[in-house]
């Protein structure tokens, strides 16, 4: 046989094709990670001013005219005020300005991520130092002392979607990517379902009562848990039942290759690149980890759009999931169970 006869048969068309699906998935991983996080910068970051009338308009167009657009400044009434929307998550910060003293108050909150608190920590300092003012920064969301850089809530919506799309991709790999019937369809969405429910306690259990990394309702984690691990899995069951096995390789782009650098983990979204702040939050990783620093920092505040996102890729991947199925294969047509040629789950 010769040397090109011998890898035909070896190397299948449809093996190089998936070969260089995944050498592209390679690419696009690395691209998208250091594309979002090679040099993050605070972009147009929701701030508040707190200053008396007569200087307010100034300083805040003095912030919105910084280079590199940084801020994102408005006017807020008072201390509490700035405060409340803080915890609301309306903004990530406020200044308030005392013409008295010559030290004004920074509001931060690093419960929303370390890294942002920090660079606004850093840019009001050198500010300030530029008037022959001081600043004196006060944490008003502050992350766990056992939460790193506020990555603990990051960590567990990564761990969830990773069991998402696994346990998704086990059922195509042991019994066919696209299910036989609808029967079938149900029986899938009911298994992850109960994976779901369990995958979420375990998680929350585990960066609650166990680790003590996040603080926050462990009811509350468990059912974010659930429907974030439910809704990447039925996103996936939906894909290979569209495009087949390739379909466990558009669920790792979605997620991992799109979702995760996007998610604003390592750096929160007002850090990271255009296009990786606007994607983020439609994504189940963005979606996730907003609510779960949202349980753990912010008393609750601000999940509803996050939360209806998580939903509608749940929704959406399950009923694509039931409507391809019933198109595969018409009732009646079905092989029965033990001949040849047989269907499959």
């Amino acid at each position: 046989m010769s040397l090109a006869a011998e890898l035909k048969s070896a190397v299948t068309t449809r093996a190089a094709l998936l070969v260089l699906g995944v050498f592209a998935l390679q690419l696009l991983f690395i691209t998208s990670y250091v594309g979002a996080l090679h040099n993050p910068k605070l972009r147009d970051v929701p701030f508040g001013v707190v200053a008396p009338p007569q200087v307010s308009a100034q300083l805040v167009g003095q912030l919105e005219r910084l280079p590199g657009d940084p801020l994102a400044p408005r006017t807020v009434t008072d201390e509490a005020e700035a405060r409340e929307q803080i915890l609301n998550r309306e903004i990530d910060g406020a200044l308030l300005v005392n013409p008295a003293r010559t030290t004004d108050t920074l509001l931060v909150a690093s419960g929303g991520g370390s890294v942002l608190s920090s660079a606004l920590d850093t840019l009001f300092t050198r500010l300030e130092a530029a008037d022959q003012r001081t600043v004196r920064t006060v944490d008003v969301a502050p992350a766990s002392p056992q939460d790193f850089d506020g990555l603990s809530a990051f960590y567990l919506v990564v761990g969830w979607c990773v069991g998402g799309y696994i346990c998704a991709a086990i059922l195509a790999i042991s019994s066919g990517a696209r299910p036989a019937n609808p029967e079938r369809a149900i029986i899938r969405l009911g298994v992850l379902a109960l994976y779901a429910i369990l995958g979420g306690l375990g998680g929350a259990i585990i960066v609650g009562p166990i680790l003590g990394a996040l603080p926050g309702s462990v009811a509350a984690l468990w059912g974010l848990g659930a429907l974030v691990v439910f809704a990447v899995g039925a996103a996936t069951l939906a894909l290979q039942s569209v495009f087949g096995i390739v379909g466990i390789g558009l669920a790792i782009l979605l997620i991992v290759v799109a979702g995760n650098p996007s998610a604003g983990g390592a750096f929160p979204l007002p850090m990271l690149p255009p296009f990786w702040n606007a994607i983020g939050p439609a994504l189940p990783p963005g979606a996730g980890t907003w609510v779960a620093r949202s349980i753990a920092y912010f008393k609750g505040n601000d999940v509803t759009g996050s939360l209806l996102v998580l939903s509608a890729w749940a929704v959406v991947g399950s009923s694509i999931t039931l409507v391809m199925s019933s198109l595969k294969h018409k009732p009646g047509r079905e092989p029965a169970a033990g001949k040849p040629g047989a269907a499959t789950t």
